[in-house]
């Protein structure tokens, strides 16, 4: 009998009672003691009502599991309501007492991975480890529906025992932490990934095929092994590894004993430590910026879940090509996300038309779709370069960010300022294309020489000077520290101003305020962008350098125009001397005309009416846009830093 027809024969046999309308729990009566009632009664319940929470009423839904779904499936019944999951009592390590649960573990950790990876048995002793219960999402869909997978799947087909899987895993979630050991298939769906990736940890239990295929032998109650187990589970490992690579852990169970297993898989729970998420929210959407510690070689599980193509260009430069392109395509690859490079000079001449027309060329040769990513690994420059490219080619193409110094971290990554420079000035070509993800791998900051981790310092201080006093006071106390390669300090340095520069983009994403506004994080970049159009935009002045003598010199402007306290002025261009960066003009190699630094600013894209656009201060953390700044102010500010007329 079909399996449709059989389950109308089993909903006119049996109808829902009261009990089971109410959401109360208990069990229904067996129409004729066969599976598929048996099933329909029981497997029904736990697949459609598992998304449940105690209190709540199930969604609407279609077909039998709308039908059958009305109440909490048995092993929801099983949890105390007024304590965490008690041990699944098919399990042998049950014990009576469990340790408490380690800090470490106060989220779930979920097992992934093939059959015969070892999921069940070392979830079991892993749970012991560090005090939580353990579940088998099978073994919780067996007990309820009370029949096997294989009779699941010979009855009512794969999808729709990936559907109630799904609803299974949800559901033990959302309570209390948990070791739960999942389904071979059960990480290849979407949503599931997704609910794991919002509630747990992820291990993904990683196996050598001969060693799968020597502990599945002779399981015929696997429904997927039935014929030709070894050809079946390599194309199934073909299929599921690069998926499986999402997950955040990766341990390799092979010859080992389970208990050594378990010790690593323990271990490598104690060691990891979540990239910290921080959202860039926009009026069309939202990415994250992702910071922490090896995340090239992570990429492709952290990109998997935002690329709507598995193929990708990375666009880089032949420095970091050198440091940090295996590390990228190696993690890249690890979830089968095809990569092609584009490599361009370092330094910030790349920013031009015609190398622009060169990697637009290579990237579309590669025949590139819609929906194929452009991935920016490296700097300032070429996120600006790789960005515009991204933003026109195809009339724009998937964008990631991928940035290598500490500027491009803390600030030209995020925000989705694109661009590069012409005879007439800088940046003057670009477009606003804002990234799918931006990637802060803050291990690669060890291998910046000082004099870059110095000018990547100037935008963090920025950041503090235009309106958060407090990071301004933090940086004061850690810039040595920072400066020095503390890593902890770095990474909260890029929190810090990642987190500030996401709340003013997030509120004039496209710089249209008629003041303040995202035009606040130009401080001192009127006087910066003039400076590096005069040297060339070469190697002698860096774009960080710049930055640093452009904020003491609005400093200084506001301070002569009395709108701020000369002390606070003060301040800041001892703090910017301290770290090494130029605070004034006369610290340069070079001399410098104020006639024509002030020329180089008319020519400035923030030009409006003719009119020169400065920020301004009113001291420390309380910056302003004004257009009302003579032109003989600038000048004389210029001489007394040290230009020459």
């Amino acid at each position: 009998m079909p399996a449709a027809a059989a389950i109308r024969k089993v909903r006119r046999m049996i109808p829902l009672n009261a009990r089971l309308a109410r959401g109360a729990a208990g069990s229904m009566p067996e129409a004729d003691g066969s599976c598929l009632a048996r099933m329909a009664l029981g497997a029904g319940r736990v697949l459609a009502s598992a998304a449940m929470t105690r209190n709540s009423a199930m969604p609407p839904d279609a077909g039998w599991l709308k039908r059958l779904g009305m109440e909490r499936d048995a092993a929801e019944a099983r949890i105390p309501q007024d304590g965490p999951p008690t041990p699944h009592p098919h399990a042998p390590f049950a014990a009576a007492q469990q340790p408490a649960p380690s800090a470490r573990a106060a989220r779930s950790i979920v097992l992934v991975g093939l059959m015969g990876a070892g999921k069940s048995s070392i979830g079991r002793r892993l749970a012991l480890q560090v005090g939580l219960p353990f579940r088998d999402a099978d073994a919780e869909i067996e007990a309820a529906a009370r029949c096997s997978i294989a009779e699941l799947f010979a009855r009512y087909g794969e999808p729709s025992f990936r559907e109630g899987e799904r609803r299974v895993i949800r559901r033990l979630l959302a309570g209390p932490p948990l070791v739960l050991a999942t389904g071979g298939g059960a990480f290849m769906d979407a949503s599931t990934r997704a609910a794991i990736r919002a509630g747990a940890t992820s291990v993904w239990l990683r196996c050598r095929l001969e060693v799968l295929a020597r502990r599945v032998a002779g399981r015929s109650h696997r429904p997927l092994l039935a014929v030709d187990p070894v050809g079946t589970l390599a194309t199934l490992m073909a299929q599921r590894h690069p998926t499986y690579a999402e997950a955040d852990i990766i341990v390799d169970s092979g010859e080992d004993s389970a208990d050594v297993t378990t010790r690593n898989v323990h271990h490598a729970l104690q060691g990891w430590r979540a990239p910290e998420r921080l959202a860039v929210r926009l009026s069309g959407g939202a990415y994250d910026v992702v910071v922490g510690s090896g995340l090239l070689s992570r990429a492709g599980s952290l990109l998997a879940p935002v690329l709507p193509q598995k193929r990708c260009v990375v666009i880089t430069d032949e420095a970091v090509a050198a440091l940090h392109l295996p590390s990228l395509l190696a993690g890249l690859a690890q979830a089968a996300i095809e990569a092609h490079t584009v490599v361009v000079a370092p330094g910030e001449a790349s920013k031009s038309l015609a190398t622009y027309g060169r990697v637009a060329g290579e990237v579309l040769e590669h025949g590139v779709e819609r929906r194929t990513a452009v991935i920016a690994l490296g700097g300032g420059v070429v996120g600006d370069l790789a960005g515009f490219v991204a933003a026109s080619v195809l009339r724009g193409l998937p964008f990631v960010q991928v940035p290598t110094t500490l500027l491009a971290q803390v600030d030209s990554s995020v925000g989705g300022k694109t661009g590069i420079n012409t005879a007439q000035g800088k940046n003057l070509l670009g477009a606003f294309h804002q990234p799918l993800m931006v990637l802060a791998d803050t291990a690669v900051l060890a291998t910046l020489p000082a004099r870059e981790l110095r000018a990547g310092y100037a935008e963090i201080v920025k950041a503090g000077l235009i309106a958060d006093r407090a990071l301004y006071a933090w940086c004061e106390e850690h810039a040595a520290g920072l400066l020095a390669g503390d890593a902890g300090a770095q990474a909260e340095a890029v929190l810090r101003a990642c987190a500030f520069k996401a709340r003013v983009v997030a509120e004039d994403e496209r710089e249209e305020a008629a003041s303040d506004g995202r035009a606040l994080l130009n401080l001192g970049h009127t006087f910066a962008h003039a400076f590096e159009r005069e040297t060339g935009y070469g190697e002698g002045l860096l774009h960080g350098e710049a930055v640093a003598l452009g904020l003491c010199l609005a400093f200084a402007l506001s301070a002569r125009l009395g709108v701020c306290p000369p002390a606070e002025a003060a301040r800041v261009a001892a703090h910017i001397a301290a770290t090494g960066l130029p605070a004034r003009v006369d610290a340069l190699p070079r001399r410098h005309s104020a006639a024509a630094l002030v020329a180089h600013m008319q020519r400035d894209k923030k030009m409006r009416d003719g009119r020169l656009a400065f920020v301004l201060v009113h001291g420390i953390g309380q910056a302003f846009t004004s257009r009302d700044v003579p032109a003989a102010a600038v000048i004389d500010t210029l001489r007394e830093s040290g230009c020459d007329a």
